[in-house]
């Protein structure tokens, strides 16, 4: 792989991508990322003082870069959010399906609301994501989706139920479409990340070992690395790990 700063890529040059979950931690990598390697990136975040931040730091750079505020798992949001590509241009090369959240409890301490909430952003929303990209994509001749999935996705731990449910999930609606578009040129890869310094776990667990977690820029070259496949090669999986990894063997 090359690495994340290593400037422009032909493959990714003037290209549209739209990352959720954008604003900060990974979603904020992928698309310092994408920028750096010459793509337009609509970042795209449930804060929107956080997308516009990433995206206003991006075009200082010299990037190309707009901000929206979007919740996932909004039908109506997402349709906004797509209404306002179509106003923007239209085109749209590549989905990062990142945004996530995570409660840790219990399962008999989590209630339904709590459940519900992490099963609606999580899964439900890639789901709205992809409904309303794939039309675009087949219209124009291809793209690219790629979901952002977790050790999560492979092995359980207690206190996770929502995640791993969730995650799970993700792995087989990422196989599913891959499946599913080949026909359309529309490539579906999923990346499994392992634990990451990012404000996902260290807000969540102050006391964590962070030398057990990887730097969020690599699982970035992970995502850049599938997006930067010959016309004739897609990856539906691959799995990123800090040497350290805690959650799989």
């Amino acid at each position: 792989m090359q690495d994340i700063d290593q400037g422009r890529h032909p493959l990714l040059e003037g290209k549209r991508y739209l990352v959720t979950g954008g604003g900060r931690g990974l979603g904020g990598e992928i698309s310092r990322m994408l920028a750096a390697s010459g793509a337009h990136v609509i970042v795209a975040d449930i804060d929107e003082a956080l997308a516009s931040q990433c995206a206003a730091t991006l075009r200082e750079s010299g990037a190309e870069a707009t901000a929206c505020g979007a919740d996932v798992s909004d039908p109506m949001a997402v349709q906004r959010l797509f209404a306002d590509i179509a106003r923007g241009g239209g085109r749209l090369d590549g989905l990062i399906n990142n945004a996530a959240i995570d409660i840790t409890l219990p399962v008999e301490e989590v209630d339904t609301e709590q459940w519900r909430r992490v099963l609606m952003v999580n899964l439900y929303g890639p789901y709205l994501l992809a409904h309303a990209a794939v039309p675009l994509m087949k219209a124009q001749g291809g793209g690219h989706i790629v979901n952002i999935a977790s050790t999560a996705s492979k092995r359980a731990w207690p206190n996770a139920s929502a995640y791993h449910a969730t995650k799970w999930g993700v792995l087989g609606f990422s196989h599913a479409l891959h499946a599913e578009l080949r026909p359309h040129r529309i490539k579906v890869s999923a990346v499994v990340a392992g634990g990451m310094r990012t404000p996902f776990l260290l807000d969540r667990f102050p006391d964590i070992d962070t030398s057990t977690l990887q730097d969020p820029a690599n699982v970035a070259r992970a995502v850049r690395f599938v997006l930067t496949q010959p016309e004739e090669t897609v990856i539906p999986e691959v799995m990123v790990l800090p040497m350290k990894e805690t959650s799989w063997p």
